[in-house]
């Protein structure tokens, strides 16, 4: 009989793979109580500075390899973990354990591991809480040094082609070494939609199943696994006709996506002759050639925190303006919407804000816009980068975390103050630019009119707003369960803001993980949606059901949806739609 185990579902370039299972045992291993004698006290702490070096050496040797295409967040995470191995709270404290009680480099590691989970576990904000998956990465790559690097070198060694990783949790540098090695799929026991693993699969764009609990010990190394992104099932003892099932739907796919390749330059138009604007979301100006590649519009989120990370200073305007001069000359004449910064809760920098107390909710705290008027002085040189780059191709500027129409009203003005500025200075910029601003907690979109009748364009961000909707942190595992993104409470704030866009006669975009996905983009078409912005590998997927959807009827099913959103089960509601008939809706 087949077993079946389910998580989440991350979908790469294609939903499904099938291979063989290569089983990873994570986690650092407990080291035994041992003690040294004084005169090899020197030894250990010469053996503790030899492997942080090493380990910091083999992550920088990873970070090298990464391909420059790849989202920043990517190297972010390898960044994080060789600042924590220069971090006095570990490393000092490991190195005086190892002088005052004669301690081996192992267990002195230990020792301040523990303490530090300890640490960890107690605080109050789920976020902070997950990061000691972190510090676990970290004190293995070093205790895998103190081991002489085997297990480093075993995974890079590792022929890996058409193989399903499967492991507790994956460090963001083993992801790209598996990734690397020919790993076609992600099976692991933690992580939530915004995890590690979940963010990285969707950058190697390769299918992966999240939170399984208990995967290492239920699958076993070298049986064949099939990987469902889409159903967030991995299934294993396959029976022959599962498995004739999964090879037929393996070969639609690649057929189905060697057919999309031929519609790129085809119009995104409905049945009924309505044209869908599809663009692209970037994380890097080099991230503009995949755009193009696949057909964007335009660019509907160029996020700009990139400029701002792994660094000890803060980006000038001039290096601001030469990063979005890269996009718009990549993108060769299609429009691009730079949001202004947007750091906070998963996105830390130490040359930026004040300094948190550990109890405090980083998600409710100084991030964003908020952050941005905080300090206009760390702003101004960002507004002035972009007004100026808008002078040579179609530029927008997008505002994140609105939250009231008052913090609106104050960035405008700050804006109009920059404009006043450059045109004193001779400077050129488009003074008819575009204006918009983001939709990602609720009352925003309960003041979505009045936002609308002070912007040109509104963009819904499907991820915060879900998780300020619904109280649930995305990077927490423990309740990752709950975050839903067709929620009837998240639904109805979309729709709020689809409203006042129409009775404003404001665009309205949207650019959430929701956008790309290809399970809602019916629903969506049929609430009103008309510009969808997406990871570019998803823009093909999501083009194929636009071009086969007759927006009077899908408006008519959702109408109906909309009816009925708190009775039974929405999803299979949705489902109907999917089908493209009425069943179930009548």
């Amino acid at each position: 009989m087949t077993l079946s185990c389910h998580g989440l579902g991350v979908r790469g370039s294609r939903s499904v793979a099938l291979g063989p299972a290569f089983v990873i045992a994570r986690g650092p291993s407990p080291s035994s109580p041992e003690r040294v004698a004084p005169e090899a006290v020197g030894l250990e702490l010469a053996r503790l500075d030899a492997a942080l070096d090493a380990a910091r050496d083999a992550l920088r040797s990873v970070r090298s390899r990464i391909p420059a295409a790849t989202p920043v967040s990517v190297a972010e995470f390898i960044d994080t973990h060789i600042l924590m191995m220069e971090d006095a709270a570990l490393v000092d404290a490991v190195r005086e354990l190892i002088r005052a009680e004669a301690c081996s480099a192992e267990w002195a590691l230990q020792r301040q591991r523990d303490v530090l989970i300890r640490v960890f576990d107690a605080m109050e904000d789920p976020y902070l809480r997950s990061r000691r998956h972190d510090l676990d990465h970290v004190v293995l790559q070093i205790q895998t040094q103190l081991g002489g690097g085997v297990r480093a070198e075993g995974l890079a060694g590792q022929d890996l082609a058409g193989c399903v990783v499967v492991a507790e949790d994956l460090a963001p540098a083993d992801a790209i070494l598996l990734g690397q090695g020919g790993a076609i799929a992600f099976v692991t026991e933690f992580g939530g939609p915004m995890s590690h693993t979940a963010i990285l699969a969707r950058s190697l764009n390769i299918p992966a199943v999240v939170g399984v609990h208990h995967a290492t010990q239920y699958l076993r190394h070298g049986e064949t696994l099939v990987v469902d992104g889409d159903l967030g099932a991995v299934l294993a003892d396959l029976d022959p006709a599962t498995l004739a099932f999964y090879q037929g739907r393996i070969r639609a796919l690649d057929e189905r996506r060697a057919a999309q390749r031929c519609t790129v330059d085809r119009p995104s138009v409905t049945l009924d002759g309505v044209h869908i604007g599809l663009f692209a979301n970037l994380e890097l100006p080099e991230d503009a050639a995949a755009a193009r590649v696949n057909g964007a519009a335009g660019v509907g989120l160029y996020r700009t925190e990139f400029l701002y990370m792994n660094r000890s200073d803060l980006p000038d305007e001039a290096e601001h303006l030469e990063a979005y001069r890269a996009v718009i000359d990549g993108l060769a004449g299609i429009p691009v919407t730079i949001r202004t910064l947007d750091l906070g809760v998963d996105k830390q920098v130490d040359t930026v804000g004040p300094t948190c107390p550990p109890a405090c909710n980083p998600a409710l705290g100084l991030r964003a816009i908020r952050l941005c008027l905080h300090d206009p002085e760390l702003f101004r040189p960002q507004l002035r980068a972009i007004l100026r780059a808008s002078a040579h191709g179609p530029v927008r500027l997008m505002i994140p975390m609105i939250t009231t129409v008052g913090e609106l009203d104050t960035v405008l003005a700050l804006i109009a103050q920059v404009r006043g500025e450059l045109a004193s200075e001779g400077i050129d910029f488009d003074p008819a630019m575009p204006i918009g601003g983001m939709v990602e907690v609720p009352s925003a979109a309960l003041c979505a009119r009045a936002l609308a009748q002070r912007l040109d364009f509104l963009s819904i961000g499907t991820n915060d707003l879900t998780q300020y909707t619904l109280a649930v942190d995305r990077m927490d595992d423990s309740v990752s369960y709950l975050y839903d993104p067709v929620h009837p409470a998240v639904l109805r704030l979309i729709r709020m803001t689809l409203e006042a866009g129409r009775a404003t006669g404001t665009p309205v975009a949207m650019c959430g993980e929701l956008a790309g996905d290809p399970r809602y983009t019916r629903l969506l078409l049929g609430m009103g949606l008309r510009e969808f912005s997406m990871q570019a590998g998803a823009l093909l997927d999501i083009k194929e059901l636009v071009r086969a959807s007759d927006l009077s009827v899908l408006e008519a099913q959702v109408a109906e949806l909309f009816k009925r959103l708190d009775e039974g089960d929405p999803a299979a509601l949705m489902e109907a739609i999917n089908r493209g008939s009425d069943a179930g809706l009548g």
